[in-house]
């Protein structure tokens, strides 16, 4: 019983070390990753993107992908946000390389995956994700080179910090605190729990999968690569969290290019997104979408192998060779992102720990009307779908209730259900009125 419960104690502390390795390799990029998110949430005003997606030519698609790889948006989040380029006049082939592009990389992901794989990796997944947007996009446009589209732009107004539809300006000390808010609130609530998930089976795979193992059967990029595809197409996880879990397999053995392939296919492939496309861009559409992103993903994976190999192999090309940063920094920065996890997720934790029920949605008037939105997930889903609230006559957001963990909407008010429902499905969701 003694070396039983020895061996479980030294596994356990085994296992929350290495889980405790990543995150302090990470954090300090973490945090500098969602400061920079919020600041190009700040400085990037959606409203006028429009004027440079519109039309079908290259051109745009070109801009669409240099739009997307900076932004730290994952692939639930860019759905919205495809769905409003869409609705304000951007062409099939731009909206497609934007999709491509923007789950695949980011400010922040560039951050961590040097962290934790070295400056190697940083260049090949931006450079991945900017191929990733041309090609597709461009494969869309000369799919759909018959089909003049026109779009008129609307002329409401759309504002980066809040969701408020009049006119305004916002002071100084408000910049700041939005900029604040989305990069250390709303992006960690967004992306927060798969990226919990991805260090915590990063260090599992460190820990308790022999590297023998990996090696052997992941070792071989002709068995390596579809099996990463297999597991990263349907699969939903956002940018960051697929890093450790690719740094741990490619630390253990696999082929640093089906590391890769996992990177690309990953975040821009899932269940959701696809439904996406096929509900809003058509089923060609998404069948050119999947097969640009998984070519990608193999080609560049291919890529990575063949200049490692020509570099001699070596798996130290995958670890940063100098400690810039001090250990205390490192530390801290690791403590200040487990302590953003607690404040966002307090209240789940709060609910987790009671036994009451989760609060449910529920008419308590005749007047009342609720709806199921079912592909509604994350914080940019909630602000997406209160915009489209405030878009319709008649209805008092202030008096609406969302919840994300039900996914409906109680709207009250005189309103007009059929614009509410468009203004919803322009947003890119779908509506289900329950009775």
């Amino acid at each position: 019983i003694f070396y039983n419960l020895t061996l479980m104690i030294h596994t356990i502390y085994g296992f929350l070390n290495a889980t405790w390795n990543l995150l302090y390799e990470m954090a300090p990029f973490l945090l500098l990753g969602f400061l920079i998110a919020g600041i190009l949430n700040l400085l990037i005003p959606r409203k006028n993107i429009h004027k440079h997606l519109s039309g079908n030519g290259i051109k745009p698609v070109v801009k669409a992908t240099l739009f997307g790889i900076p932004l730290p948006v994952c692939s639930c989040g860019v759905i919205p946000i495809a769905a409003y380029l869409r609705k304000e006049g951007a062409g099939k082939g731009p909206t497609i390389s934007f999709l491509a592009s923007t789950p695949t990389t980011g400010v922040d992901s560039m951050l961590v995956t040097y962290s934790l794989l070295g400056p190697l990796f940083a260049i090949a997944r931006p450079l991945a994700a900017l191929f990733a947007g041309i090609f597709s996009g461009t494969l869309v446009t000369l799919s759909n080179k018959n089909n003049k589209e026109h779009y008129a732009p609307s002329d409401k107004f759309d504002c980066n910090f809040c969701d408020d539809v009049v006119p305004h300006k916002h002071a100084i000390y408000d910049k700041i605190k939005a900029v604040l808010k989305y990069g250390f609130v709303d992006l960690i609530a967004d992306v927060g729990k798969w990226l919990i998930f991805g260090i915590v089976l990063g260090g599992a795979i460190s820990y308790l999968i022999p590297g023998a193992i990996i090696e052997q059967y992941l070792g071989n990029p002709s068995i390596a690569y579809p099996i990463m595809l297999l597991i990263s197409v349907p699969m939903y996880i956002c940018t960051i969290g697929s890093i450790p879990i690719a740094a741990s397999l490619i630390m253990g053995g696999m082929s640093p290019g089906a590391g890769l392939v996992f990177l690309i296919a990953g975040p821009a492939t899932n269940v959701a997104e696809l439904s996406f496309i096929i509900g809003k861009l058509g089923k060609k559409t998404m069948i050119i979408y999947l097969f640009s992103i998984i070519f990608t993903a193999v080609i560049f994976g291919f890529a990575l192998d063949t200049v490692w190999h020509a570099m001699g192999g070596d798996i130290a090309l995958f670890v940063p060779h100098e400690k810039m940063i001090p250990g205390w920094i490192n530390a801290a920065s690791a403590i200040i992102f487990i302590t953003l996890i607690l404040n966002v997720y307090k209240g789940k934790i709060l609910k987790m720990t009671k036994k009451d029920k989760p609060i449910e949605i529920k008419k308590e008037s005749p007047t009342d009307k609720i709806y199921r939105i079912p592909d509604m997930t994350c914080n940019h889903c909630v602000s997406s779908i209160t915009k489209a609230l405030k878009n319709t006559n008649g209805i008092n957001v202030d008096q609406c209730e969302i919840s994300v963990d039900s996914k409906k909407i109680k709207v009250k008010g005189d309103f007009d259900e059929k614009e509410l429902i468009e203004n919803i499905e322009k947003c890119g969701y779908t509506v289900e009125k329950i009775e």
